[in-house]
């Protein structure tokens, strides 16, 4: 999977690929096995002993492995999963030795580390049982152990990821970078239509105007075959004047978006497609405006990205509509290698998103296919 940690809402879990989720499952058990029976053995054995005192060497031991524990699986889990895990913001440790011990106690972050290596043991071992069944059957590899993965992912994020004040921060520091990135859409889109109508509508007109005075100075000398020529020549520009209007117009808002809503306009899209599309839709109830529109957008950007780039033979638009949500989905069985890289295409459409929140994710492994999916809110 290819993304960049900023655009993405922040600590949501994408669904994995299916080979490193396998992977995580199988290897996830052993790793958890030792963790497990490493600190129940040191723990039961420290508080069973520190009356005697030997327990409190053994108990700051525990403390440690748990806290190294949990920064580990945290990098297994942003690896092989792909969950969007920062590593722990604890509390400073300083001066003696129990001193820094109890900093550790105190820090909330060894407890959520401490109870999700306790509760992932479990479910390692019906993680791990479908992690060897899913190398033997094919649906199992394909929607069931994702599916575990996405799940172990939420509840690292829920028990390893910040605190509730840490999240509103991440969210707000979130939200202020994608209001400047839609700014800068914004600021990019003005930029386009100037140039289209510098370029287009504008030449055309003068062109327009200057054939009209060249035929209004030839009505004096009386040469009617030039004037009807130069009037035949304003006529044509005029009239490609109007087309290129009519396309601009489209490029900022099409009219069959706003009269029949997405279906129509994405099944017109794919009409015009080099390669084979195939379109399903189903987002009753309609979705904002400002969401088809940027739902149009992506599709329109991505099928011309998939045709000049891809090498694809076909593809596929996929849109639905959960109670918060459009999810745009967008497949092609081209050659793969797409990345979201600043200040190319894919960047440019995460902008768009960004303008109301949404949020891209790609998988494009090298030889395909290629996935790129779109998650718009519908309220913000």
């Amino acid at each position: 999977m290819s993304d960049m940690a900023e655009e993405r809402a922040p600590l949501e879990q994408p669904r994995p690929r299916a080979v490193r989720t396998i992977t995580y499952l199988i290897t996830g058990f052993v790793l958890r096995l030792v963790e497990f029976v490493l600190i129940v053995t040191l723990l039961a054995v420290g508080i069973g002993t520190v009356v005697i005192w030997v327990g409190i060497p053994l108990l700051m031991l525990t403390t440690s492995m748990v806290r190294g524990f949990g920064d580990l699986e945290r990098r297994f889990a942003r690896r092989m999963l792909d969950t969007p895990l920062p590593d722990a913001d604890r509390l400073p440790t300083e001066g003696p030795l129990l001193r820094r011990w109890r900093y550790r106690l105190v820090d909330p972050t060894t407890w959520r580390d401490l109870g999700f290596l306790l509760l992932s043991f479990p479910l390692a071992v019906a993680e791990g049982a479908i992690g060897l069944a899913s190398i033997i059957l094919l649906p199992m590899a394909i929607w069931v152990a994702p599916w575990i993965g996405w799940m172990h992912g939420s509840l690292a994020i829920a028990l390893l990821g910040p605190n509730k004040a840490e999240r509103l921060a991440v969210k707000a520091q979130h939200l202020q970078a994608s209001r400047a990135r839609g700014v800068d859409a914004a600021e990019a889109e003005r930029r386009r239509i100037e140039r289209d109508l510098h370029d287009g509508a504008q030449q055309r007109l003068v062109a327009v105007a200057m054939s009209l005075g060249r035929a209004k100075n030839k009505m004096k000398t009386g040469d009617p075959e030039g004037v009807r020529a130069l009037i035949d020549e304003a006529h044509a520009d005029a009239k490609l004047a109007v087309s290129e209007l009519r396309d601009l117009a489209r490029g900022i808002y099409p009219a069959v978006l706003g009269d029949r809503g997405l279906d129509a306009a994405l099944s017109a899209q794919a009409a015009k497609s080099p390669i084979p599309v195939e379109v399903r839709v189903e987002v009753e109830p309609r979705p904002p405006a400002a969401v088809e529109t940027t739902a149009y957008f992506i599709v329109g950007e991505t099928l011309a990205n998939v045709a000049k780039h891809s090498g694809a033979t076909e593809a596929g638009v996929k849109v639905w509509r959960t109670d918060e949500k459009v999810i745009v989905e967008i497949t092609d069985n081209g050659r793969g290698g797409a990345e979201l890289r600043p200040g190319g295409g894919l960047a440019g459409l995460a902008d768009r998103a960004a303008t109301i929140d949404g949020v891209i994710t790609v998988v494009s492994p090298s030889g395909g296919p290629t996935v790129i999916r779109a998650d718009l809110p519908c309220q913000w």
